[in-house]
């Protein structure tokens, strides 16, 4: 018999602990014409728990196709490299034209006279012509990444790792705790490059898209984590720790994350100086300037001082994104920065610019203005 995920278990946990901030609140409510970001709203709610439903049954789809889009493994891969590869030539041929285009193409014959084209015929042409690189290039920068996401997520999995360790799985509590603090370490890293890497962005955007606060933010839960790289956490097999432990160690880390999601409980004392609090997250999950990017980790806290990413919650937290997306539907939250990413590759110039777009930081694609290359 399959032994249950700890975090399928703690599902009536959570809505307990749900209905209690509930209570609280109505028990605390805001000041007379005042509003307080923490408070349940039902269409808020419901999108973070459609969202928490999508994220459990996102794996039983997306992995599958991940691995049926491996290349070199199955026909699928292969076309998926085919595809990047034919959309790579017409992307690159079409960015040659574009530029002799724009740069009034060949001279004439010396003698002959130059036909001339309307304005418009040629700027239907390089219409045209643009129309078909910006097509091409998001299939070579799309059908790129899903292979390397999709090779990486086989090559680094916690049985595949685990096959070619030297070192023999150890048992005990001193392991056990070892793979939670390891899990904890590893995730500090991910949570910081999701904050880092557009796309890693893209998929960690969905948890930072509501403008409330309340426990149920902590179920709005990614769903393309699949189509993604991150640092792998199989890679704690190759230090002997068996899989049981691995699969422990994510869900009590996913476990712990729920409760620092409220604004319920300002401080928790001395412990703060360690570990992950409400008042640490709050912060983690505003949008002003001095709170973005910082107190990444999960757990504990002392990841983020050790590597410089620590702030305090000092003025009062306004949530959401630095460009909110004012919709409470779960397709467009799952999807928009994806389709950003396909636009901002679409409009681009350069293969440089295109994986830019890709790989750098948010702030960076999204400062407008900006030169984009350096």
């Amino acid at each position: 018999m399959a032994r249950p995920d700890l975090t399928v278990l703690a599902i009536p946990a959570f809505v307990g602990a749900m209905g209690a901030e509930l209570w609280w609140q109505r028990r605390n409510p805001a000041p007379p014409g005042t509003s307080r970001a923490g408070d349940y709203e039902l269409g808020d709610t419901i999108a973070s728990l459609t969202m928490g439903v999508g994220s459990l049954l996102a794996p039983f789809v997306a992995g599958p196709m991940v691995r049926r889009l491996a290349p070199g493994r199955t026909k699928g891969g292969t076309t998926l490299l085919a595809v990047g590869a034919v959309a790579g030539v017409v992307t690159t041929v079409g960015d040659v034209l574009r530029r002799r285009r724009e740069h009034g193409g060949d001279l004439p014959e010396a003698g002959t006279l130059p036909s001339q084209p309307t304005p418009t015929t040629v700027r239907s042409r390089v219409d045209a012509l643009r129309l078909m690189t910006s097509g091409a290039a998001v299939a070579a920068v799309g059908s790129t990444a899903i292979a390397a996401a999709s090779v990486w997520s086989l090559q680094t999995s916690a049985t595949r790792l685990g096959r070619l360790t030297p070192v023999s799985a150890q048992r005990g509590a001193v392991t056990y705790l070892a793979a939670i603090a390891a899990w904890d370490f590893l995730y500090y890293w991910n949570h910081r490059l999701s904050h880092e890497s557009r796309w890693l962005w893209a998929v960690h955007v969905v948890h930072h898209s509501s403008e409330r606060y309340n426990l149920s933010t902590a179920l709005r839960q990614p769903v393309a984590e699949a189509f993604t790289m991150a640092v792998p956490f199989g890679a704690l097999a190759l230090a002997g720790i068996p899989p049981r432990y691995i699969e422990d160690a994510r869900a009590i880390n996913l476990i712990y994350q729920f409760w620092i999601h409220t604004e319920a409980i300002r401080s928790i004392g001395w412990l703060e100086k360690v570990l992950n609090t409400p008042s640490h997250h709050r912060a983690h999950h505003g949008s002003q300037r001095q709170y973005l990017d910082i107190n990444h980790g999960s757990i504990l806290i002392l990841w983020d001082k050790l590597f410089g990413t620590f702030e305090p919650e000092v003025e009062p937290v306004r949530y959401g994104l630095t460009r909110n997306i004012e919709t409470l539907d779960p397709a467009v939250i799952a999807t928009h920065e994806w389709r950003s990413i396909a636009a901002d590759i679409a409009g681009a110039g350069t293969w440089r610019e295109r994986y830019g777009y890709l790989l750098r930081g948010p702030g960076w694609a999204y400062e407008p203005g900006r030169a984009r290359i350096s």
